[in-house]
């Protein structure tokens, strides 16, 4: 992948951003890879040398970079650090990088650090559940002991006091704990397995050139297409449907109001995938989205 510097960033940032900031070690695949749609993650293999990315979109990642530093330098006695945990399953070997973990006499406490936003901290982050419980599934399958619990540790890059005073889910301080619940062991290994069994087939399919999976509604952060009922002039819509038929059927009842139609869109294809130029899926569906407008559809 090509380093870009469009907005001259100091060239001291940038020769750092030109250093390897991962590697998933020894192992077929990583924990985030695993989570990341087989076809993305297929799409990156094959043209990883295409791939641009601007040093101004790394720099948080960056300050991430940072903060592990921090946790090096703070840790107490019981505590492992930034330790990269391999498990072998079903010919596959899985590796995950865990931020800290807390060693008591009757467990682990497993804690990971994330710089994010305030409205990230705001949402259930089901990423974050199932990245923390696979951290934790690698732990207990390679070293056999317990794990007490997960949590996230969220540094709040936009963090605002004036909001943390006057909205009530906003965070209160610019760093946060939130709990994450722990699974079964059993169903934590049932979760990898089908990962790792969607990720294999891609892989095959990608090596005798066949199509690779599609990406679900959920890996593409897709927001469906939704009919608004306004009065007609007015902001605010008096209804949102999910389809034009119970749209056009309200507004049958009533005078002087519109049906506003609000598109759908792809936010992780159209904004957060540097493979959506190679994507069949994402340029077929870019195609119709045109055909749509042209026909007024």
């Amino acid at each position: 992948m090509k380093l870009t510097n469009k907005f001259d960033l100091p060239e001291t940032i940038v020769n750092v951003l030109k250093r390897p900031q991962y590697s998933r070690g020894n192992s077929h695949i990583s924990v985030t890879e695993l989570l990341s749609a087989p076809q993305i993650v297929q799409l990156r293999i094959k043209h990883n040398d295409e791939l641009e990315q601007d040093a101004s979109e790394m720099v948080w990642s960056l300050f991430g970079t940072a903060i592990h530093n921090v946790l090096e330098h703070g840790k107490g006695d019981n505590h492992i650090v930034e330790e990269r945990v391999f498990v072998d399953l079903d010919g596959w070997r899985v590796s995950g990088q865990i931020d800290l973990q807390e060693v008591y006499e009757d467990g682990i406490e497993l804690k990971d650090y994330k710089m994010t936003s305030a409205w990230s901290v705001q949402q259930e982050k089901t990423d974050w559940v199932e990245q923390l419980n696979i951290y934790a599934w690698l732990i207990q399958k390679a070293k056999g002991v317990t794990i007490k619990s997960l949590q996230i540790v969220a540094i709040v890059r936009d963090w605002n006091r004036r909001d943390a005073v006057n909205k009530e889910s906003y965070p209160k301080a610019p760093i946060v704990k939130i709990d994450i619940p722990l699974w079964d062991f059993a169903d934590a290994e049932a979760f990898v397995r089908g990962k790792i069994h969607s990720h294999s087939s891609a892989s095959l399919n990608a090596q005798i050139g066949h199509d690779l999976p599609e990406c679900t509604p959920d890996d593409m952060w897709e927001r469906p297409t939704t009919y608004a009922v306004k009065k007609i002039g007015g902001v605010r819509a008096k209804r949102v449907f999910d389809t034009a038929e119970e749209a056009d059927e309200m507004l049958s009842t009533l005078r002087d109001h519109e049906v506003v139609v609000r598109p759908g869109i792809r936010m992780r294809c159209a904004s957060f995938c540097n493979v959506n130029q190679f994507c069949k899926q994402y340029q077929q569906y870019l195609e119709q989205a045109g055909h749509m407008i042209e026909s007024g559809d």
